[in-house]
């Protein structure tokens, strides 16, 4: 027992040393930055953002998600920083054996193995905030066990402050976005993550969701062997998605429309996202078209969104396929983007087009036509950079940080799939009949059901 408190003693004191280390490295390079604006000196963006993605390396843990988050939000860190925090892995050590024993007793009680057939010693997963592990009951059911790593709270709160400054990093080199609510929206996302309880309730929401699908699994919870820092949920078996990308054309594509479903139909029909594209979150199971079934793993980053913000993504798209700009401009106010005029809406277009591109023409389609899935996007980011740079920065509401962030997620997993599908077609499916006071009654009825709060 000593030694497995000198042991968590000396995790939180390295932890520590590692925070001190990485503010002090983050603070030269803000300083550097800083004072080359200041004095009128060339800034070496790749080198910078090399220089800060070795200094955030230093912490694994949750600053890397909070740092791939940024990755994804277009123009909120510079391109350069964005594709180094991309590459960014959350690869945490796992905690040792006997870690895990102290940590299970805190959970479950000093009987805790008891509860179990076996526990495997060595985690299948480790993550930025847990790491999982297979388990098998008596009655021969099977459990992924997420078990909540020691201090998160506060290593939580060290790393959003460390996120902070890395964003008014770029505040001080160019003032094009005012990050201010997208660091709020992360923080209030990160904390919900720490409450395994919480990501209970979202798992049963998804279970009810779902519940009529035969193409989508969600695990089934067990709550008596769950508390706030350990999920017990059934064991899917499938296999990653990335393992699919040399499959078939067909394979290919039937694992897309699924993925495309698993994510807007919860969107266009509870007001309820998938806010971890991470393709870590899905595995497949199945090898053909006709067997094929998606698994739907991690629910600790789920939105939930007012229904007047999902009724403007549908504003904004029949908007842009009808040529409609009171269509438009009205799911901009919904959305809550503030001075609106119309070379804001403009610049505004430039991005929304992109997003919406495959699904305003009624064709099958790969999602990148004509540039490669490298260069995806990258020409209406620079276009939408620019004209910000000349007009002033743009304040992103917070509800908008997730649903872009998860749309360019899901944007990925088609480029990775190399998906040719009727996009259109798959959305208008979704959209048919689309009404927002049932979606209302329909969002307050699952809530309920699933004991959530809105948050949105």
């Amino acid at each position: 027992m000593a030694e497995e408190k000198d042991d968590e003693r000396n995790r939180f004191s390295a932890r520590l040393g590692r925070y001190a280390r990485t503010g002090g490295n983050l603070g030269g390079i803000a300083a550097k930055m800083a004072g080359a604006k200041l004095f009128g000196l060339d800034i070496n963006s790749a080198k910078n953002a090399s220089e800060l993605a070795e200094a955030l390396g230093g912490l694994k843990g949750p600053l890397m998600k909070v740092a791939q988050m940024l990755a994804t939000i277009p123009d909120a860190v510079p391109p350069e920083y964005a594709a180094e925090l991309a590459a960014l892995q959350a690869d945490a050590p796992p905690m040792g054996w006997a870690f895990v024993k102290r940590r299970m007793r805190a959970e479950l009680g000093a009987n805790w193995q008891s509860k179990f057939a076996e526990f495997d010693h060595e985690p299948s997963a480790a993550a930025s905030l847990g790491q999982v592990h297979k388990a098998r009951l008596e009655d021969g059911t099977r459990l992924a066990c997420k078990l909540q790593y020691p201090d998160m709270d506060s290593a939580v709160a060290a790393d959003l402050a460390q996120m902070r400054l890395a964003l008014s990093i770029h505040k001080r080199i160019q003032n094009v976005v005012d990050t201010s609510e997208i660091g709020e929206e992360i923080a209030a996302r990160l904390y919900e993550e720490l409450d395994y309880s919480r990501e209970a309730r979202n798992m049963s929401a998804y279970t009810e969701i779902f519940t009529q699908d035969s193409e989508i699994n969600v695990p089934q919870l067990n709550e008596g062997l769950s508390t706030r820092r350990l999920l017990s949920m059934g064991w899917l078996e499938g296999a990653r998605l990335l393992s699919f990308k040399d499959a078939s054309q067909d394979v290919r594509n039937d694992i897309s429309r699924i993925m495309f479903k698993a994510w807007w139909m919860p969107f266009s029909r509870y007001g309820v996202i998938h806010g971890d594209p991470h393709l870590g979150n899905y595995t497949i199971a199945g090898r053909e078209v006709g067997e094929l079934q998606v698994n739907l793993l991690d629910y600790g980053c789920i939105r939930i969104f007012d229904c007047a913000f999902v009724e403007g993504v549908t504003q904004l798209y029949y908007g842009l396929l009808h040529g409609d700009e009171t269509q438009v401009v009205a799911a901009y106010e919904a959305w809550g983007f503030e001075h609106l005029d119309k070379e804001l809406i403009e610049i505004l277009n430039v991005w929304a087009r992109f997003i919406y591109g495959p699904l305003l023409t009624d064709r099958v389609r790969a999602l990148a036509e004509g540039v490669s899935a490298a260069a995806y996007g990258r020409q209406e980011a620079f276009k939408v950079h620019q004209a910000l740079k000349a007009k002033g920065p743009l304040k992103i509401p917070r509800s908008f940080v997730f649903m872009d962030r998860a749309a360019i997620g899901l944007g990925g997993v088609f480029l990775h799939m190399r998906a040719e599908l009727n996009f259109y077609q798959l959305f208008n499916d979704l959209l048919e009949g689309f009404d927002v006071a049932k979606l209302a009654q329909r969002q307050a009825n699952l809530l309920a059901a699933a004991g959530l709060d809105d948050h949105g």
